[in-house]
C-alpha cells in the first residue's frame, strides 16, 4: 500500500433490518482515497452515497468489509473510539452549518480543540489564527445570527480546519447558499486543497463537483464510475460584498 494512502475502503457493506426487511444501502464498496485528493462523491437520492459519507465520517460503521483511515482499521472500533478517531482526523462541514447559536465564533471554533484536550491559552491562538485565515479577523466575537449565511459557513470550514484534521469532509456545503456566496464558499475550498489538504465532498450539484479532481458516482449502493477530472472548476471571481 503506498504510503500517500489516506482512506482504503475494502468491500464495504451496510445494510439495514427495516421490519422484515433487509436494506442494502452498500452492496460492496472498493475505493482508495491518496493524501491531498480532492474527490466528489455524488449520486441521486437512495443511491447509497449519505450511508457511505456517515461511514467515511466515522458516524456509523460497515456491516462487512474493512475501512483504514490513516493506517488505523476504523471499521470495528466503539462508539468512543469512533468519537476519538473523528474529532482527531475528519474536520466536517455541514449544509445547516451546525453552529452553536449562544456561542461567538471564537467558542464554536474552540470547541473540537476542548474535546481534544489543547490547553486553553493554546486553543484561543489556534482558533483566532484559522479565523483568520478563512477571512473573518473581524468578526470573531459574532454570534451565528449576527452572520450572514456565507460567513456562518466560513466559521464551520474554521471549526474544521482548526485540529488539522487528515480529511475535511463536507455534505452539500452549499446548499444553503445563494449562487454568489457558493462560489466563495468553493474558492475557499480550493485555496484549502491548494495548501496540502485532502477534501472530499458530498454532493448532488454537478457544478459543485466540477470543483473536485476527481468524481465517484454511487448509484444502489455501488460505485458507477470513479473519475479524474479533466477540467476542474478553479477560482472564481465573486463580485459579492459581504457584511
Amino acid at each position: 500500500m503506498s504510503s500517500t494512502n489516506l482512506i482504503t475502503l475494502n468491500e464495504i457493506k451496510k445494510f439495514y433490518q427495516v421490519g422484515s426487511v433487509t436494506v442494502k444501502a452498500l452492496k460492496g464498496i472498493n475505493l482508495t482515497i491518496d493524501q491531498n485528493e480532492y474527490v466528489a462523491i455524488m449520486g441521486p437520492s437512495g443511491s447509497g452515497k449519505s450511508t457511505l459519507m456517515n461511514i467515511l465520517g466515522c458516524l456509523d460503521t460497515p456491516t462487512d468489509g474493512t475501512y483504514i483511515l490513516n493506517g488505523t482499521d476504523v471499521s470495528r472500533l466503539s462508539d468512543d473510539e469512533l468519537a476519538d478517531i473523528r474529532n482527531k482526523e475528519i474536520g466536517f462541514v455541514f449544509q445547516t452549518f451546525n453552529l452553536l447559536p449562544r456561542y461567538t465564533s471564537l467558542d464554536n471554533v474552540i470547541l473540537p480543540l476542548i474535546y481534544a484536550g489543547v490547553p486553553k491559552h493554546e486553543r484561543v491562538e489556534k482558533a483566532k489564527q484559522v479565523l483568520y485565515n478563512v477571512g473573518l479577523g473581524d468578526r470573531m466575537e459574532h454570534k451565528p445570527n449576527e452572520l450572514s449565511g456565507g460567513q456562518r459557513q466560513r466559521v464551520a470550514v474554521a471549526r474544521a480546519l482548526v485540529n488539522n484534521p487528515s480529511i475535511i469532509l463536507a455534505d452539500e456545503p452549499t446548499g444553503n447558499l445563494d449562487s454568489k456566496t457558493s462560489i466563495d464558499i468553493m474558492n475557499l475550498f480550493e485555496d484549502i486543497y491548494s495548501q496540502g489538504n485532502t477534501i472530499i465532498i458530498v454532493t448532488h450539484e454537478e457544478d459543485i463537483a466540477r470543483h473536485a479532481r476527481r468524481i465517484v458516482r454511487i448509484l444502489d449502493g455501488m460505485i458507477e464510475s470513479d473519475e479524474v477530472n479533466p477540467h476542474p472548476t478553479l477560482r472564481q471571481k465573486v463580485v459579492l460584498t459581504e457584511q
